[in-house]
């Protein structure tokens, strides 16, 4: 009998996903996480959980497992609200890794998706979303489209009007003397103009002078990065830090963007991309450091909904209630800070599962306003575009926080006496 080795039979090679071991082994697997998913609270299936999803990223990567239609799908419903990551207690970098997974199918298995979603990905993501021109013509498009009722209710599109499309946002562009940066960003500069009205007003309130952007600002990537876009999303990085140089604070008045633009130090990984993000700030997370507002008690209740960028990934959302408190009668819905399901274009991609989601949501917030008719109306308050459109689709009177307080100013808040009125864009950007 020989005294030979036996030969062990080869491991499977698996795909590289781009991910750091030590985070993908990390995970326990113990479950806590389980009730902090949506989607594991909709659908009770294992591969629709973390615990799940990093199971099937371990067995592509190291037993050489398939990337099938099951695995796609797993990682694909991920809504990436990293609620999971808040409740951890090993400290699993779960965003890290789906950002990865997602980056990585994108370049190595794109043809998957099919022609007609690629199609109208390639348009969305690289022809209108870093351009604010074409979004803006797209959004002219679009009113033209609801005043000829030829926009399905489904899409849960804002309801456009043509004085928000055609009116600048006023304050200086460019380096002008200031105290803030402003960002317009995309979908929500064309979308939700009124918000960032409503931001600039506030800032003002707080005794400050505002300032927008001149050039580069028109995307902060932050869709991108969900969609597994990670070279686009740099390059839309780069862009976004140059339109606002110098040391002033970043005011992000979209959660998603603001925890995205706040991450540029670990997307792009240079000493002015560390510099930069640690400039972001979300609003209401500057105005909390203001002090008192000129608001007036206003006698009205608001439920309080923390977009889950907002929550779990800034952990910022403290300052919403500072703000807002100071002004209206906020109450907090029971589900810890579950997930509305709008994710970004999540509520596109996958209809079932993030109107499911929002049905629980949606029950909460009810009843934390103490709503028994299903017709009653409920104030919400949620600091992210999509969250606001996605709420507003079930019937919910979302707000955006700034919006709240800028109709309980008891100053005028279109006052900027220190205000360079010349510096406007005279190009139409903002």
């Amino acid at each position: 009998m020989s005294g030979a080795p036996t030969a062990q039979p080869a491991r499977p090679a698996g795909l590289d996903l781009g991910l750091d071991d030590d985070d993908l082994v990390q995970c326990v697997g113990c479950g806590l996480c389980l009730p902090h998913c949506p989607t594991y609270r909709v659908t009770g299936l294992e591969l629709a959980s973390p615990r799940g999803r990093i199971a099937a990223m371990r067995l592509v990567v190291a037993e050489g497992a398939p990337v099938d239609d099951t695995f796609r799908e797993a990682i694909d419903g991920c809504l990436q609200c990293r609620g999971c990551e808040t409740a951890c207690p090993s400290g699993v970098a779960f965003g890290r890794l789906m950002e990865g997974t997602r980056a990585t199918l994108h370049t190595e298995h794109l043809e998957a998706r099919g022609a007609f979603r690629r199609f109208g990905e390639t348009i969305a993501y690289s022809v209108i979303l870093p351009r604010r021109w074409a979004l803006r013509a797209g959004s002219w498009l679009v009113l033209v489209a609801q005043r000829c009722h030829l926009v399905p209710t489904r899409f849960a599109l804002p309801r456009l009007t043509a004085r928000s499309l055609r009116t600048r946002l006023e304050a200086p562009v460019g380096p002008a003397t200031g105290d803030v940066w402003v960002t317009p960003g995309c979908v929500m500069d064309a979308w939700q103009r009124d918000v960032h009205r409503a931001t600039l007003a506030v800032v003002r309130a707080a005794r400050a002078r505002p300032m927008l952007p001149a050039r580069g600002d028109d995307c902060c990537g932050a869709l991108h990065v969900h969609a597994g876009r990670a070279e686009q999303a740099r390059t839309l990085a780069r862009r976004t830090m140059a339109s606002m140089p110098g040391d002033a604070p970043v005011l992000v008045d979209s959660a998603g963007c603001g925890a995205a633009m706040k991450d540029y130090g670990h997307l792009l990984d240079t000493p002015a991309a560390h510099a930069f993000a640690a400039r972001v700030l979300d609003v209401s997370e500057w105005l909390a450091t203001r002090g008192a507002l000129p608001v007036r008690a206003t006698g009205r209740t608001v439920v309080v909904q923390d977009p889950c960028h907002l929550r779990h990934v800034q952990r910022a959302h403290g300052g919403v209630r500072t703000v807002l408190g100071q002004a209206y009668d906020l109450r907090e819905t029971a589900d810890e800070g579950m997930c509305c399901g709008a994710g970004g274009a999540y509520a596109v991609l996958q209809p079932g599962l993030a109107g499911a989601v929002r049905d629980r949501k949606v029950a909460a917030l009810r009843a934390a306003a103490g709503a028994t008719d299903p017709s009653a109306p409920v104030l919400v308050a949620s600091a992210n575009p999509g969250c606001l459109l996605h709420l507003r689709g079930a019937g919910i009177d979302a707000r955006h926080p700034v919006e709240l307080l800028a109709e309980a100013l008891t100053a005028d808040p279109t006052a900027d006496p220190t205000a360079d009125p010349t510096g406007r864009s005279d190009d139409g950007r903002h």
